[in-house]
């Protein structure tokens, strides 16, 4: 009787039609570990299927892009013979289950892509979208999220510089725990994963292998039900100490040149990591399973190759070399076992016990991976909000609205979340959170990364193009207001069931507007992470497509400026032009009954983005502005309180002249703009006019308040009380 029933096939992910597949591909039916092979390497977390198509579509390359999507993460040069190696990744299934477990071992897995290709870490960040503050799951899995991201970056000892949290419903059966790392190496020291060199060693490192995480990228490819809590066996459990012994020996055994590949075994675990070296280098590998280290009793060959137990390698190593790189790993009181051999087969051939118990070919088990093209449909382009609309049912004062914002949870400070983290680990934290973006000085340099994560799902639910330009022109212009050179993104996709034609369609949407924006702004993707099936019984979340971008400061003593308001008597610049855009807007989310959710998200100028971004980032390097703020969330007025609550310094706001309600000047949410604070306006403006760029003085800084046209006022120690107050006591209890 047949071992591979219709049943088993089911449970393993695969569709009847990807299981004839197999067995064309095999000549024959598989046997179970067989089975477990194509089940992990075809899910959607590893395969892609469903997204193939459209990441095609994406711009990779630019002079400056050393290895783009791929590889283990991206990798840009950054001149005087550096490169700065970044990637983000998604933890959203496991964190839900077990917050801690499942925030610590995504932290865990995407500080080991770095490093694995030669970089030592220098900065971690986080995306994190929760539920529904008054859902009763949520203060929970912020706790535990919060306390399993600290726990493994501030263990290991690598600084947690920055990030986002948002909360809204759709995410209350699915959060999203989205981690990012940065490093830095030497660009003729980069280490990759082709695997080479017949008869050459095949090396595990690391921790030994255990039961924990089986399954677990297919769990990451399905929806949620009632049942989700069941899955706690398929999150793994993290050792930050054991990866930092880990990170040390895999970076001294590359001062070598001992290593001809290497991998580690994220997804999949031993099984993508095999796979994946051996389909790059156009080889086979073959295994015997008996020699790989385990820590639990009677692990059978299926176990063991689908374990997704943490701080693991797998390398390829030089002949003769085995010693040497053995005593290192064994200083490091780590494992280290020779478990197979790089073959000319072509085919991943598995022993144990003295049987071959796996024998794939591995090209057409990469190549032939299905690849769909779902069926999409494009979102509606939702109608404009006309502002007289949006603003009937609000009846309150600036100041009184602002303090309303600035206290909410899409808004109030972040300080409770960062403070859980080290991100002074290292020294060379150079701009702690709650800027517009982290700077992190290149070690021994005056040279500096600014690195920042973004994106506004409510922008993209309502129109994904718009949604996918505005992720991208976000993080450009975050990185721009601190001095740097926008470099290059790493994405995270994260959307709901692809087989729903209304959220392929917000992905196909998301795709477009992110590729009109990097190509407009010579940003490229250099790397990514798609998540999808992020439902719970049919509800999605909203499309999310985070965006973690990188820049370059030449010179940190010169080429940068503060966040916050820096003296009294300074003029305040608005860069940018303003209309008034209300449609999706905090301030509607916040104060309106009638159209919280109504309206198109703010067009994105691509051109003026670009224009009114390089003018400005002109202006810092020249030492023509004291302080620069990006003007997003919550519009001019949220970011003009942020510059006066980061200096200490109030400031007196104008209201507008042209025609223009103030409550839309103050609070819309136009893009491609920036507040700047300067002792020369005239020149500033002048130099504005000549650049085509739209530039007006909007107020003067100084005094104890944040004063508001003809004498409407907040003093900033209320200010700052309503900012601060909402996350310790929404967390005084957990």
């Amino acid at each position: 009787m047949s071992e591979i029933t219709p049943e088993i096939v089911g449970e393993h992910g695969l569709t009847p039609e990807e299981y004839q597949r197999v067995l064309r591909i095999m000549g024959r039916e598989p046997k179970m570990t067989e089975l477990g092979i194509f089940s992990v390497m075809w899910s959607e977390h590893c395969s892609y299927k469903s997204s193939k198509f459209w990441l095609k579509k994406l711009p990779t390359e630019a002079p400056w892009v050393i290895c783009g999507p791929g590889e283990n993460a991206g990798v840009i040069d950054i001149g005087e013979g550096k490169a700065c190696i970044f990637k983000m990744e998604s933890h959203n299934h496991p964190s839900f289950i077990e917050p801690y477990q499942g925030a610590a071992t995504g932290v865990g897995g995407i500080l080991r892509d770095i490093f694995t290709m030669g970089a030592r870490p220098v900065a971690n960040m986080n995306a994190l979208r929760f539920g529904a503050p008054e859902h009763p799951k949520t203060r929970h899995l912020v706790g535990g999220v919060v306390a399993g991201i600290g726990g493994y970056g501030n263990c290991i000892g690598i600084p947690t510089v920055g990030g986002e949290v948002n909360f809204d419903p759709s995410y209350n059966g699915n959060i999203l725990v989205n981690a990012m790392t940065v490093g830095i190496a030497d660009t003729d020291k980069i280490f990759y994963s082709a695997a080479a060199g017949i008869g050459n060693p095949v090396v595990y490192v690391g921790s030994k292998t255990g039961r924990d995480g089986i399954h677990g990228a297919t769990m990451a490819s399905a929806e949620f039900d009632d049942d989700s809590e069941e899955k706690r066996p398929t999150v793994q459990v993290g050792d930050p100490f054991t990866e930092k012994l880990l990170l040390e020996a895999c970076l001294e055994l590359m001062a070598t040149d001992a290593i001809i590949a290497i991998q580690d075994m994220g997804a999949a675990g031993l099984t993508s990591s095999s796979v994946e070296m051996s389909d790059k280098g156009g080889v086979g590998i073959e295994f015997d399973l008996d020699r790989v280290p385990v820590r639990e009793e009677a692990m059978t060959p299926y176990e063991i190759m689908l374990s997704e137990s943490q701080e693991r390698m797998l390398m390829v190593l030089k002949p003769g070399r085995e010693n040497m790189a053995r005593k290192i790993f064994e200083k490091w009181e780590l494992d280290f076992a020779i478990i197979g051999t790089v073959t000319d087969t072509n085919r991943l051939v598995l022993k144990s016990g003295g049987e071959e118990i796996c024998n794939i070919p591995v090209p057409p088990l990469v190549a032939e991976a299905p690849e769909y093209e779902r069926p999409w449909v494009a979102t509606p382009p939702p109608r404009v909000l006309a502002i007289d609309d949006a603003l009937a049912d609000i009846n309150i004062a600036p100041t009184d609205a602002l303090a309303r914002l600035v206290a909410s949870p899409d808004l109030c400070s972040r300080r409770w979340v960062w403070e859980q983290y080290d991100h002074m680990v290292m020294a060379d934290t150079l701009r702690r959170p709650g800027a517009d973006a982290a700077i992190v000085r290149v070690h021994g340099t005056d040279r500096a990364l600014a690195i920042t994560t973004d994106c506004t799902p409510r922008y993209c639910v309502a129109d994904p193009v718009q949604g996918g330009r505005q992720a991208v022109a976000e993080a450009w212009r975050n990185l721009t207001a601190s001095g740097a050179k926008p470099l290059a993104i790493t994405d995270n996709m994260n959307f709901g069931n692809p087989e729903r034609p209304e959220i392929m369609g917000q992905f196909a949407g998301c795709i477009e507007g992110m590729t009109d924006a990097c190509l407009a702004l010579d940003f490229p993707v250099v790397s990514g992470n798609v998540s999808l099936y992020n439902e719970t019984n049919g509800t999605g979340i909203l499309p999310t497509p985070a965006i973690g971008g990188v820049g370059l400061i030449e010179d940190v003593n010169n080429d940068t400026t503060s966040a916050g308001f820096t003296a009294e008597g300074e003029a305040i610049l608005l860069i940018g032009n303003t209309s008034g855009h209300l449609g999706r807007s905090m301030l509607l989310r916040v104060f309106s009954d009638n159209y919280r959710d109504a309206g198109a998200p703010p067009p994105v100028d691509l051109e003026a983005e670009r224009r009114n971004g390089d003018f400005v980032r002109d202006l810092i390097v020249g030492d023509r502005v004291s302080a620069c703020h990006d003007v997003s969330d919550g519009g001019l007025l949220v970011a003009a309180a942020e510059m006066a609550l980061l200096g200490s310094i109030g400031a007196e706001i104008s209201l507008p002249t042209t025609g223009i309600p103030a409550f839309a000047w103050l609070f819309g949410e136009d893009q491609s703009r920036y507040i700047t604070t300067t002792s020369a306006p005239e020149e500033v403006l002048t130099a504005a006019n000549s650049a085509g760029v739209p530039a007006i003085m909007i107020g003067t800084t100084g005094g104890p308040q944040l004063t508001v046209g003809d004498g409407n006022s907040i003093s900033l120690l209320e200010l700052r009380n309503a900012h601060e107050s909402w996350f310790p006591e929404y967390m005084a209890d957990v």
